[in-house]
């Protein structure tokens, strides 16, 4: 599994010109589902993604989490996290998971978010979604569930 986090002021998703879901400060996760993930693996992951500690406190060190600030995350799924670029010009898919498997995971992760008293709106899995984002830091994470 891999997650990027975005440490933003402000995300949304756009799909077909209507907001489907939306934040302001906290994060955009992009959410990529391998062939190997399983319940554990989402779980450790989402774990991980509300406790991260990366915004300011009264020092301006990055020592607080999500709910420290009251911030919210846009989960928003993206098997293109998974493309394999090492032959030609356009990339392969095939360590990312099946449709099935992954939108099962990925709900998962955002239900599993949510035990932790966050706030998670998310896109449409499988959907042609457009993402606004400011982010602020920049701070960007990336997480892979093989480094965890």
């Amino acid at each position: 599994m891999r997650v990027v986090l975005q440490r933003v002021r402000y995300a949304s998703c756009t799909i077909d010109g209507v907001v489907h879901g939306k934040i302001d400060d906290g994060f955009l996760a992009l959410v990529g589902i391998t062939q190997s993930d399983n319940e554990e693996i989402v779980k450790k992951v989402a774990k991980k993604c509300a406790e991260m500690r990366v915004f300011e406190d009264e020092n301006g060190k990055m020592n607080k989490c999500l709910a420290d600030v009251n911030g919210d995350i846009l989960s928003v799924s993206q098997f293109t996290l998974y493309a394999n670029c090492k032959r030609g010009r356009r990339p392969g898919f095939e360590k990312a998971a099946k449709p099935e498997q992954a939108n099962q995971l990925y709900e998962l992760f955002n239900e599993e978010l949510r035990t932790y008293g966050l706030t998670v709106p998310t896109g449409v899995f499988g959907a042609d979604m457009k993402i606004e984002l400011l982010n602020d830091g920049p701070i960007t994470i990336i997480l892979d569930s093989d480094e965890l």
